[in-house]
Parts: structure tokens; C-alpha cells; sequence
């Protein structure tokens, strides 16, 4: 998880500066370290309460993999603009391919999940119970500026 998540931060930070070259703008810059925090102790916490010989649950580690492929899935949709950031290019069109056909907000669907399938995967319930809450909490204001951002896109 934690190779997978530098992988991404180095793509994302790849589109960030192509789409700031291009002249986009970035919204919500303020609560952008709440989540780099969250999703770091998240991790940190299962490598420090998670014991190394946990049992698996098998279902849920498999669901926890159908949710990377949708991960996976949503980069690959939005292409060059799959940043980690709030930013929002003048007058290109808004994604609707791929996962944005049925949800606004795939990727935050998917991060609530993985946030809950893999401490429980290893039986890690309050770990899984502290980060979905936190993130929800994190998730109602991201959310609201990302809307508000793009609604004169729509």
C-alpha cells in the first residue's frame, strides 16, 4: 500500500504541474494536508497495530482487490487531469467517461472503501471504525468545494 501510494503521489504531482502549466486553478488547498495526514496514519497504524501473523479474511482482502481495480479504473478515466488536488482547468469539458457515467465522485467512493476493507481484512476494527469516520468528516468538506468548484463546469 505504502509503494502504491508514493506511485500515485508522483503521478499526481506529474498531472498537478502539467495542469497548472495549462493555467488551472486550485480550490480547497487548505484542508489538502488533513488527508495526507489521514491517509498516513491510517497506514502507519495498521503497520503498528495490525500484528504481522493476523489471520485474513480472505472475502474482504478480495474485495479490498475489486476496489483496486476500480481504483485503477478511475485514474485511467480521467487520465492527465488524476490529481490528488481540488484543481480545475478553464473550459475543459468534465470527465464522463468510465466511472463518472453513473457517480460524481468515484474515487472518494473507492477511498472509503479501502479506508474500511483492509484493517478489516486482518480484523483491525477500530482502526477501520476511526479512519471511515474521520474521512467521512474530511470527505463532507471535499466534497462541498469540489462541487462548488466545478459547478460553472457543468
Amino acid at each position: 500500500m505504502v509503494a502504491q501510494r508514493l506511485i500515485e503521489l508522483a503521478y499526481a504531482r506529474h498531472n498537478t504541474l502539467a495542469l497548472l502549466r495549462r493555467g488551472a486553478v486550485e480550490t480547497g488547498r487548505r484542508h489538502y494536508v488533513a488527508f495526507i495526514l489521514l491517509h498516513g496514519g491510517w497506514l502507519l497504524a495498521m503497520a503498528i497495530f495490525i500484528p504481522p501473523l493476523a489471520p485474513v479474511n480472505w472475502w474482504l482482502l478480495g474485495i479490498f482487490c475489486l476496489l483496486q481495480a476500480a481504483r485503477i479504473w478511475v485514474v485511467v478515466s480521467l487520465g492527465p487531469y488524476w490529481t490528488t488536488r481540488i484543481l480545475t482547468l478553464p473550459g475543459a469539458p468534465l470527465v464522463r467517461r468510465g466511472p463518472y457515467r453513473f457517480l460524481r465522485h468515484p474515487n472518494y467512493v473507492v477511498v472509503a472503501g479501502e479506508i474500511a476493507v483492509l484493517p478489516l481484512a486482518f480484523g483491525a476494527v477500530a482502526i477501520a471504525a476511526i479512519f471511515t469516520a474521520l474521512n467521512a468528516c474530511l470527505l463532507l468538506v471535499r466534497i462541498r468545494v469540489e462541487n462548488a468548484t466545478l459547478s460553472a463546469r457543468r
